[in-house]
């Protein structure tokens, strides 16, 4: 298909050309751009996080034209992102979503916050309308976020940064969709990605947090997610319909597709067989993503998600998420459709990275 990307036209390695792996770009960005990977830190380290500025500041749009991505690519925001992002793509690698690990107060706190957004769905139940897509009660719902977010952040972070909350509740709700048009995409995933960055950023979520983020937060919210889309028949924002990687979800694919690396069974071609999804889902997010799918849509896989069917022809798992890794920044992060939606304040800065 002309004009249709595939993940091999997106390059495992660096543009420079010298061969240096993702994981050793991964380290480098989280060590000198994102302050919750300090140099020195370990899981055991109790130290406090690097200072962040203190002067927080409501979040706003600062991408209005196409000529201010150059202003994007360049900034810390964007270079603290993709260190979170690489970093617990690193921390997730191998290991199973019932592994052991950390949960600390903050994880549970975070857990009781989805679980009142769970809850309003229930106590939201969709409208009678002629329209099948976008039902409206999804606005009562949203109305609900936008009035207590602040509160709800509150509750979760530390009280000496309480001044943070309405600076980060911002990315809370924009993580959940789009009142207006009743749709969510990439976009309000990654605000939800800049959310848990920020918490990190202040000292509420530490290093030996990163697996229970991944495996216990950000799964929590795509059942959250899932349950949105379905209950109120969002669109996709955006969506490259058939030749996009999925409707809704990016990063689930990314850090799901680092738990399967050097798996000793399992290869990218058996995520297409309903009988290994159906058994695995519960230890892989990428199988969880698969399973949502196969229960959203029907007819032949290879038609219905044809850019996850030619992913599935990879040989292996680590070439998978580095080319989804390219891909993610490629057709997400370069995408002003995508970026002029993104809102900066003094956590998530436009300023451009110090040299």
């Amino acid at each position: 298909m002309d004009g249709v990307p595939m993940l091999d036209e997106y390059p495992i390695y660096g543009l420079h050309g010298a061969g240096v792996k993702l994981t050793i770009i991964s380290q480098a960005i989280a060590m000198t751009r994102f302050p919750f990977y300090s140099s020195g830190s370990s899981p055991e380290d109790d130290t406090p996080p690097i200072p962040v500025c203190q002067n927080f500041m409501v979040p706003k749009k600062e991408i209005s034209m196409f000529p201010d991505m150059g202003k994007w690519k360049r900034s810390q925001a964007y270079a603290d992102y993709m260190g979170f992002i690489l970093t617990l793509n690193e921390g997730v690698k191998g290991k199973k979503l019932t592994c052991e690990y950390k949960v600390s107060e903050t994880i549970e706190k975070l857990l009781v916050l989805l679980g009142t957004l769970d809850r309003w769905i229930d106590e939201t139940p969709p409208e009678d309308q002629p329209s099948r897509f976008g039902n409206k009660a999804y606005r009562t719902w949203y109305a609900k976020l936008d009035q207590e977010a602040e509160g709800l952040v509150a509750a979760v972070i530390p009280e000496d940064k309480a001044a943070a909350a309405p600076e980060i509740a911002v990315y809370l709700k924009e993580a959940v969709g789009n009142s207006t048009r009743i749709d969510y995409g990439t976009g309000h995933e990654a605000a939800f990605a800049i959310f848990l960055c920020c918490l990190c950023k202040i000292g509420a979520l530490r290093v030996d947090d990163q697996l229970a983020i991944i495996f216990k937060v950000f799964d929590r919210y795509l059942v959250v997610m899932r349950k949105l889309q379905k209950t109120y028949r969002m669109e996709p924002a955006g969506s490259q319909g058939v030749w996009g990687l999925d409707d809704f979800q990016f990063l689930p694919f990314i850090w799901g597709s680092s738990q399967f690396v050097d798996h000793p069974t399992l290869e990218p071609k058996h995520f297409v067989d309903e009988k290994v999804v159906n058994e695995n889902h519960h230890d892989y997010m990428f199988l969880e993503c698969i399973k949502f799918i196969n229960e959203m849509k029907t007819g032949p896989f290879a038609e219905h998600s044809n850019q996850l069917w030619n992913i599935s022809a990879v040989p292996t798992w680590s070439k998978v998420n580095q080319g989804l890794i390219r891909m993610y920044k490629a057709e997400c992060l370069e995408k002003f459709p995508v970026i002029q939606h993104f809102k900066f304040g003094s956590l998530i800065s436009i300023q451009p990275v110090k040299p």
